[in-house]
């Protein structure tokens, strides 16, 4: 990394004032984004709760839920390369109120499929299908549109927001959930869902962005994708960093598939213990942000990035062990914590460490192992948890990252030297 580089790294890093923090909320076209993409991740986290709950009344089955969860991430995996071309290709702003309407189409579906009780696995699975097409679609282009918004002065700034509203969306969503599916019922939740798409429809519809730029060409798209491959296999730490994400992806994330069936049949807690788990883990990773914010450009990156993987695989084996609901918030809330400060760090150690004609490249290879992983994730942990049952299965799952983690920073030392 060049001189030019480290000082705007160092510049991005400095620790600011509180208000400071916010300054990309000035911007009305951001702060309209903003606030829609809050409610509207609400909506998804309710739907996703009184989803899985939907599902394990139908099935009562381990598997079908690590299947559900899987057949609605694997877009995400197989169409993010297509889903980057489409953003480039295409106006943003339309493209994104093309997919929010269809995901707001999809959840009246559910919605009335559940009300008049002709739901079936089947559908949920094809529904959640679907869902994923129109995820996988709309995630590049909404971290593209970032600094269309913003300007690339206040867009790193704008993203550290974003990560704020998704986790405490995490927070808000479960927990409101768990009280909606008693109160008005699981086709309830998922109307308020198809409801809260439209406030970010609003939004877009409100905002107005400069003249998008001329398409780039994408006969080269493979062969700079193969680049990044050679590069990435190239480079140890990089290596090293993205098997870390992998590995939480894995074996570690699919407990938010499984946290239906802990809930009703482990901890005997219904759906609101589900909402109230669920916003444990939320929490804590909204913490574990705000931590990282204040700290800024701290030393030690790397023990942090070790640390919290190893502390999140032994949180995960504690909470599926515990038997006590209290006790279970406590690892899930760590959880959230250890999730955040090893995914965030990792994702700032490549932003500094990668050079700018490769970031882009390595970050979706990121995004890939965080996200493109966890359709898999699901269905190995759910199929794994039908035969031992889920809480070995998780506790195992959680040891296995532990373990790798360590096992990584042991054969690898300047791992923790990073910074």
């Amino acid at each position: 990394m060049n001189r030019a580089e480290t000082a705007i790294a160092a510049s991005v890093w400095k620790p600011r004032g509180f208000g400071h923090a916010f300054r990309a909320l000035r911007n009305r076209n951001y702060r309209l984004f903003w606030t829609g993409s809050f409610l509207s991740n609400i909506g998804t986290w309710m739907q996703s709760v009184a989803q899985g709950w939907l599902v394990l009344q139908l099935s009562n089955s381990p598997f079908w839920l690590g299947f559900v969860g899987f057949v609605g991430s694997l877009p995400v995996l197989v169409l993010s390369l297509v889903g980057g071309v489409v953003a480039d290709l295409f106006d943003r702003r339309k493209l994104l109120l093309t997919t929010q309407t269809a995901l707001m189409l999809l959840a009246v579906g559910l919605g009335v499929l559940t009300e008049l009780h002709l739901v079936t696995v089947g559908q949920i699975a094809i529904i959640a299908l679907l869902s994923g097409v129109m995820t996988a679609l709309t995630l590049p282009t909404y971290q593209a549109i970032v600094r269309d918004l913003v300007g690339p002065e206040e867009v790193m700034n704008a993203i550290a927001l974003n990560s704020i509203q998704f986790n405490l969306s995490r927070v808000i969503g479960p927990t409101l959930a768990g009280f909606a599916v008693g109160a008005i019922g699981v086709a309830g939740c998922f109307y308020l869902n198809a409801v809260s798409f439209l406030a970010l429809i609003f939004a877009l519809y409100r905002i107005r962005l400069p003249q998008p730029e001329s398409p780039a060409r994408t006969n080269s798209l493979w062969e700079g994708f193969l680049e990044g491959v050679t590069y990435v296999r190239g480079q140890g730490r990089v290596l090293r960093l993205l098997t870390i994400i992998a590995a939480i992806s894995l074996f570690g994330l699919p407990y938010i598939t499984l946290l239906p069936l802990f809930a009703r049949d482990i901890l005997r807690r219904g759906a609101t213990g589900l909402g109230y788990l669920m916003a444990a883990s939320g929490l804590g990773a909204v913490l574990g942000a705000v931590v990282l914010a204040r700290l800024g450009n701290f030393r030690s990156k790397g023990k942090l990035a070790v640390l919290g993987g190893i502390v999140f695989g032994l949180s995960t084996c504690g909470f599926a062990l515990s038997r006590t609901f209290a006790l279970s918030l406590l690892f899930l809330f760590i959880d959230g914590w250890a999730m955040v400060s090893s995914v965030a760090v990792i994702n700032t150690l490549l932003q500094i460490h990668v050079p700018g004609h490769m970031r882009g490249r390595v970050m979706s290879m990121y995004t890939l192992s965080f996200m493109g992983l966890l359709p898999v994730g699901n269905l190995l942990m759910g199929s794994f948890a039908e035969w031992v049952g889920a809480r070995w299965a998780l506790a195992a799952g959680g040891l296995v990252i532990a373990a790798f983690v360590a096992g990584l920073a042991t054969s690898d030392r300047d791992l923790l030297r990073l910074s």
